[in-house]
């Protein structure tokens, strides 16, 4: 059963006094079975206060009271069990920030299938069920509900990531610089699917698989080999150039429209071998001009 009202939560360090240098607010939403309670968890080990099930209607007031309070390191779940006043959160994330409180956003989604799973598994109850919803139609509404604050946040797709995995992910989200937009290079499997984080997505599956090599295939884009294997074909640099050109000359839209994220997938069969390489090559080009974050979705598979 959900909790009808805000769940507090004071970690060890906050008791003995602990102080961060300056007001920090992380607010994480999404979808019911994504690992927003993940979420929290790190974030209270990480010396956070935490409100699990905030309704977005108090957010304002609870972080003045908090922030009078001396707390200077917050964190919040706000998502559709606040019902209609979650149409309330993205003008309250920016009243937030121009009161100079350093506010990130943070929504987590999975798809369908892998949440009908988790709540199969747990045997635990949707929050938006009842007798007239079935589970697939509460999921439904409740994407109707984050339609927009989907698109708010940096977005993290949970539907094959390990509980440590998303944890480790989480940890990186809230140690990044913020004095630029974030750039995340993150590799997958096109059997798997294109994540929902994904806002550009590159296709590298034509060129030569390393997985037909017997040599290579247990190996990733990680491992020295593969990276001969692949920096010996000339089609591989060109396409390289080409994707780190398209990023680079488009980049500066998307910071001019106030992103604090942006995704770059690479994709390939497995997401293996080429997508790996392609990551990490595309993130050493760009980690001297922007803070870079490098993700491999199939490799983290549980």
């Amino acid at each position: 059963m959900h909790r009808t009202r805000p769940f507090f939560r004071l970690p060890p360090s906050r008791r003995l006094g602990y102080a961060g240098p300056v007001m920090r607010l992380v607010i994480i939403s999404g979808l019911s079975g994504s690992g927003k309670s993940v979420a929290l968890n790190v974030l209270e080990d990480a010396a956070y206060y935490c409100v699990d099930n905030l309704p977005a209607s108090l957010l304002i007031e609870t972080i003045a009271f908090l922030r009078n309070a001396g707390y200077e390191r917050l964190a919040v779940t706000v998502d559709a069990r606040s019902g209609p006043a979650l149409a309330e959160l993205p003008s309250a994330a920016l009243s937030l920030r121009a009161q100079g409180v350093d506010v990130r956003l943070l929504v987590l989604d999975a798809k369908n299938d892998a949440l009908i799973r988790r709540f199969s598994e747990t045997r635990r109850r949707h929050p938006l069920a009842n007798d007239q919803l079935t589970l697939d139609e509460s999921i439904a509404r409740e994407r109707e509900l984050l339609a927009d604050v989907m698109e708010l946040g940096h977005r993290i797709d949970t539907s094959d990531l390990a509980p440590n995995t998303l944890r480790a992910w989480i940890k990186d989200f809230i140690a990044t610089d913020r004095s630029g937009m974030t750039l995340l290079f993150e590799s997958f499997g096109f059997k798997q699917g294109i994540p929902l984080d994904a806002d550009l997505v590159f296709d590298v599956r034509s060129l030569p698989n390393p997985f037909y090599d017997p040599q290579l295939r247990p190996l990733t884009g990680l491992d020295a080999p593969v990276v001969a294997f692949l920096e010996a074909l000339p089609e591989a640099a060109v396409l390289l150039a080409d994707i780190g050109d398209f990023v680079a000359k488009w980049l500066p839209s998307f910071v001019r429209d106030n992103r604090a994220y942006l995704t770059v997938a690479l994709g390939c069969t497995g997401g293996q071998h080429r997508s790996v390489y392609f990551a990490e090559r595309l993130a050493e080009r760009f980690r001297a001009s922007a803070p870079v974050l490098v993700r491999h979705r199939q490799l983290a598979k549980p």
